[in-house]
């Protein structure tokens, strides 16, 4: 075969990847606990994700838990123009987590997203936010220990396990920064298949 058969093919093959790359949003709101959120953004990008970052409720430099500012992608208005997403991730962080419990435009996606039988993610508190647009009632979940018992509390009929990463169905849920990497290799392993999480983490010095 010529070598600019090979060249084409090569780009053929390029363009079908980024065709076919899984789409991810990620809310970021003012108290969002950055490390859950840079991780989960890193390694889903490092796993093939196309990943958008949306700001709650603007798309202004969001100050995080612990000082860091980061600037989104899109304000939410824009990303609900650009769905369906594979799957929305929701970082913890207290302040966050209210912040996405409290917006409308959240409830909506997450809530459009469930029907759609499309992958949902929130990791610390962020399932505090699931619960106020109730989501995922009936479902096994896990979350920041601090918040088990709001969580509980109500008819949502939550399972609670004390497990580093709950899936449940479209569900993924998890407890706090230590096992943000845990928590976004998932979703790679879900969306991309458990080679592409083994080979993310591999590269990163990290067992899957």
């Amino acid at each position: 075969m010529s070598q600019s058969c090979n060249l084409f093919l090569e780009k053929v093959k390029q363009f079908s990847q980024c065709v076919m790359a899984p789409k991810a949003l990620i809310f970021l709101a003012s108290g969002a606990e950055e490390m859950e959120f840079v991780i989960s953004a890193d390694v889903l990008a490092r796993g093939g994700v196309e990943v958008t970052i949306t700001g709650v409720p603007e798309c202004t430099l969001v100050k995080c838990s612990r000082g860091v500012r980061i600037q989104p992608d899109v304000c939410i208005a824009d990303a609900a123009k650009r769905v369906p997403f594979d799957v929305i991730v929701l970082p913890g962080g207290l302040g966050g987590s209210k912040a996405m419990a409290q917006s409308k435009e959240v409830g909506e996606l997450l809530k459009e997203q469930e029907a759609s039988g499309r992958h949902i993610a929130a990791i610390c508190a962020a399932p505090l936010a699931l619960k106020a647009h109730g989501i995922a009632r009936g479902k096994n979940l896990t979350s920041y220990p601090s918040v088990k018992n709001e969580l509980l509390d109500g008819d949502h009929g939550y399972q609670y396990k004390e497990e580093k990463v709950v899936i449940d169905g479209t569900i993924i849920t998890s407890r706090g920064p230590g096992t943000a990497f845990d928590f976004a290799l998932a979703i790679v392993e879900k969306l991309q298949g458990k080679e592409k999480a083994q080979e993310v983490a591999k590269g990163m010095l990290l067992s899957c």
